[in-house]
């Protein structure tokens, strides 16, 4: 009896069975497999990097910013000697790069490339979390081989090339995405997101709509610590960007370049001209019309449609990307989550198919092929290549917003037959008509029987 107590704790313990790998402490097959394709990959990628170099001249712009925090300078009249790159972040973020010109630039380099691969495991660990998928036990698995083949992905790539801080704005804002509406600390990761790059306070804004009304204060108020932390450390940078630099789109960088996969940028180079006029001004509001809306109605859908919410950030994402004026190829790493959503769901053929579709576009790395003179004159035949982000960004927009609508037309027609058939069981006429119908045909004898009843019918169908 004691021992089969004991075989029985021993199946317990390792539901999975063997193959799962922790009852004897070596990883299953799945694991080794991710490992070594992860290791490859990797490999195949720092080689390539050193053939072909990386400036990283992003990290150089950041350095350079937390330089002159430190030499009291003026933050935003600083420009990265031989690059002519101005300030563009808050003094908040300023200040966060302080810690980069404690270093000289070679081990910087270094620093954040290993920096950025961290943050990459962590926003596909992050992204299969908000999926939902796969099943834990393989989880450990798909997120090794994502972080190694991930590096790949245009936007990742680009991340890694200029030294960008894409990835740690997505981490914030996945971190917070992930957690429980009850938990106090939702809104932290996006109101520091908002106070480093702006952009991401759509999502404060995505909290409020969908009624997560306490994550939003968190977020607000978050943001604005930061950015009285800021003012305090460096007051006259912060009246400069709060009043004039954060509304020059100049200093940004140039809208029409290929580089930017805005809206804007797509039109402006559809129109050849560096300021899309009233076009521009139209499309960008349609579609953050559409973008916040279907987002909204995702995040109010989690009854009705399974990973709605998930759907909702990414969503939000997306819209913010679609209708900021400029959207750098590298700001398009939320490619990560879109691919780890569709791959959970991807149980038919037109989802694989939009799958495989999203895989191609952000692998193709085609807008560096489109021949340009810093974004004029782009041949027709070359635009979508061109501005081959914003087709898919919009194209996934309509397709979870029709499945949205379909969720809940179906929900819609299930509670109006329920409460129909509920309104049925307690119609006491119902139960009264039935009851002198049966009446009627014991009266008339059980030569009757199968003559037609309409009366009777309709009372069945009633009870029924």
């Amino acid at each position: 009896m004691r021992e089969f107590g004991l075989k029985r704790w021993t199946r317990q313990a390792n539901p999975a069975g063997p193959e799962s790998g922790p009852a004897n402490g070596r990883p299953n097959s799945w694991t080794v497999a991710a490992v070594c394709v992860a290791v490859l990959s990797l490999t195949a990628f720092v080689v390539q990097r050193h053939l072909h170099g990386a400036n990283m001249v992003d990290m150089l712009v950041y350095r350079a910013e937390g330089q002159a925090v430190v030499n009291g300078d003026d933050l935003y009249a600083m420009r990265l000697p031989g690059w002519d790159l101005p300030a563009t972040y808050p003094p908040f973020a300023a200040m966060l790069f302080v810690p980069s010109t404690w270093f000289d630039v070679s081990p910087l380099r270094i620093l954040v490339m290993l920096g950025n691969y961290a943050l990459l495991g962590l926003a596909v660990h992050l992204s299969l979390k908000l999926a939902g998928w796969p099943a834990r036990r393989y989880r450990p698995a798909a997120t090794v081989l994502a972080t190694g083949l991930g590096v790949w992905l245009e936007p990742v790539y680009t991340t890694f090339q200029y030294g960008q801080v894409n990835l740690a704005i997505l981490c914030l804002v996945l971190w917070d995405l992930t957690r429980p509406d009850r938990s106090r600390f939702k809104g932290v990761g996006i109101g520091l997101a908002t106070a480093i790059k702006i952009t991401p306070g759509l999502f404060t804004v995505y909290l409020i709509l969908t009624g997560r009304i306490r994550a939003a204060l968190v977020s607000i108020g978050t943001f604005l610590a930061a950015g009285l932390i800021g003012w305090v450390a460096l007051p006259d940078g912060s009246y400069g960007f709060w009043t004039k630099y954060l509304w020059d789109p100049s200093r940004v960088g140039v809208t029409v370049l290929v580089d930017n996969q805005s809206l804007r940028g797509a039109v402006c180079r559809l129109l050849d001209a560096n300021d899309p006029g009233t076009v521009g001004l139209i499309a960008t509001g349609l579609v953050a019309a559409l973008g916040l809306g279907v987002a909204v109605l995702a995040g109010r859908s989690v009854r009705v449609l399974r990973r709605a919410d998930a759907w909702g950030g990414v969503c939000t994402a997306l819209t913010a990307l679609l209708v900021s004026p400029i959207s750098w190829t590298h700001h398009w790493v939320w490619c990560i989550p879109l691919i780890a959503l569709l791959a959970a769901e991807a149980r038919s053929t037109g989802r694989r198919v939009l799958l495989g579709a999203t895989l191609l576009v952000f692998l193709s790395h085609v807008m560096w092929a489109v021949p340009h003179r810093w974004g004029r004159g782009v041949a027709w035949y070359w635009q979508l290549p061109g501005a081959i982000y914003p087709p898919l960004g919009i194209a996934v927009l309509v397709v979870i917003g029709l499945r949205l609508y379909r969720a809940r037309r179906q929900e819609a027609d299930a509670s109006a037959g329920a409460w129909a058939l509920l309104g049925a069981r307690l119609d006491p006429d119902a139960d009264r008509d039935l009851d002198l119908a049966l009446d009627r045909d014991r009266d008339r004898g059980p030569e009757h029987d199968t003559e037609h009843d309409p009366a009777r019918d309709r009372a069945l169908t009633n009870r029924t």
